[in-house]
């Protein structure tokens, strides 16, 4: 029998507040980095208009669901407002990261806090807008949240950056190719604003109205 020398691959989580872009990171550091591999996470909600199953999620029934929380097929999962189900399938990065390939996987902070548990080595990387109004104009800009909505979810964003110690390394997203840029030498070198070094950015953030 011939070992397998091959290096195992390493897992990148990219978390964000709801409209600070990371959809849009996640599908161009693909296409720039075609060796890199996405986790589609699987979902109890219905699909959105022009979503595919398998593509963009993993589209499954709560009793599926609650079948693979029990036989502990998810490196993470998560009840969303008491309403779906969302979750990273175990068997599937395990198997990528065995073959040497990098995945990616967009995450929200409780995920990317439970898979630090499960995988130390993974580099986990938090991107914000550079201010909390610019996020503000953002949710807006899209048209989809009522002011209480937006209100929420900038309040849900403060939360989430209140806990950034646990990841590697921040992207502030301030111009879209600049911050493909970084995000593919954190990915290639681990150079970038490492998260412990910007303590200084976020009175600024959050100072701005």
């Amino acid at each position: 029998m011939i070992a397998d020398h091959r290096q195992p691959g390493r897992l990148i989580v990219l978390s964000a507040p709801s409209g600070a872009g990371k959809s849009t990171l996640k599908d161009l550091i693909l296409k720039r980095m075609p060796e890199l591999v996405y986790s589609v996470s699987y979902t109890t909600r219905s699909p959105r208009p022009g979503e595919v199953d398998g593509r963009d999620y993993h589209f499954i029934t709560a009793e599926r669901f609650k079948d693979m929380i029990a036989r502990d097929e998810f490196l993470e999962w998560a009840e969303v407002f008491g309403r779906h189900c969302y979750g990273t399938g175990r068997g599937w990065v395990e198997a990528r990261l065995a073959e040497g390939r990098d995945v990616i996987a967009d995450l929200d902070v409780a995920g990317a806090a439970s898979v630090r548990k499960l995988k130390p080595e993974a580099l986990l990387v938090f991107m914000v807008p550079p201010t909390a109004g610019e996020l503000r104009r953002r949710l807006a800009a899209r048209h989809t949240e009522s002011e209480e909505e937006a209100a929420r979810r900038l309040a849900e964003a403060q939360a989430e950056i209140g806990r950034r110690s646990l990841y590697d390394f921040l992207l502030i997203n301030d111009d879209l190719d600049r911050t493909l840029a970084e995000f593919e030498a954190i990915i290639r070198h681990g150079r970038g604003r490492a998260m412990a070094e910007t303590e200084g950015f976020w009175p600024r953030f959050f100072g701005e109205r």
